[in-house]
């Protein structure tokens, strides 16, 4: 009866842990991003290479325009117009499309927003950042962006919401220990 009843809260401990972090990883709408607040003060000094993947469940191809915004937790900001061209075939249903971006220098990127305005729809699978003195950086959307939403991730801020993560695991294991010790297990 214990044993069953302790597989049962691991399982709940599991599965709250999974839901945890997928919610912290989900891209979202930035209400509050605004392109016109990105400064230039170092403009064209960094090379900054983004790998886009686009979706098997994306349509054929799309005719929207499609940009891109990422950058790092001190305020360097990456702005990158218009990718989109149609007569190249860029951001067609199962292909990976390479972009070279110049821009200020960044320290590691943490956030990334894509913004499209079209009737067509587009599904990225993923957008890899490749910059020079960082890691690269691969966000996974697999989801529509909105038309005429900057949309994506801001882990800017990951620390905080790994310690959130950290602490709620820890008062999970605690109240485990302290079921199983009260049955004398």
């Amino acid at each position: 009866m214990v044993k069953g009843l302790l597989a049962l809260l691991l399982f709940a401990f599991g599965l709250t842990l999974s839901e945890s972090k997928s919610s912290i990883l989900q891209p979202h709408a930035a209400d509050s991003f605004n392109v016109s607040y990105i400064q230039l003060k170092n403009a064209g000094t960094c090379s900054y290479t983004l790998v886009v993947s686009t979706s098997c469940s994306s349509p054929r191809y799309t005719r929207d325009q499609i940009s891109i915004a990422f950058g790092d937790a001190y305020g360097n900001q990456i702005y990158a117009p218009r990718l989109d061209d149609p007569s190249s075939k860029t951001f067609e249903r199962c292909s990976s499309d390479t972009f070279q971006i110049n821009g200020p220098c960044a320290y590691q990127i943490c956030y990334v927003y894509a913004y499209r305005t079209g009737l067509d729809g587009w599904r990225p699978e993923t957008v890899k950042i490749y910059g020079h003195n960082t890691r690269a950086v691969t966000f996974y959307y697999n989801t529509f962006i909105p038309a005429d939403t900057w949309y994506g991730f801001n882990l800017c801020n990951a620390s905080s919401s790994s310690h959130q993560l950290s602490s709620h695991l820890i008062w999970i294991i605690c109240m485990v220990l302290g079921f199983v010790l009260s049955f004398g297990l």
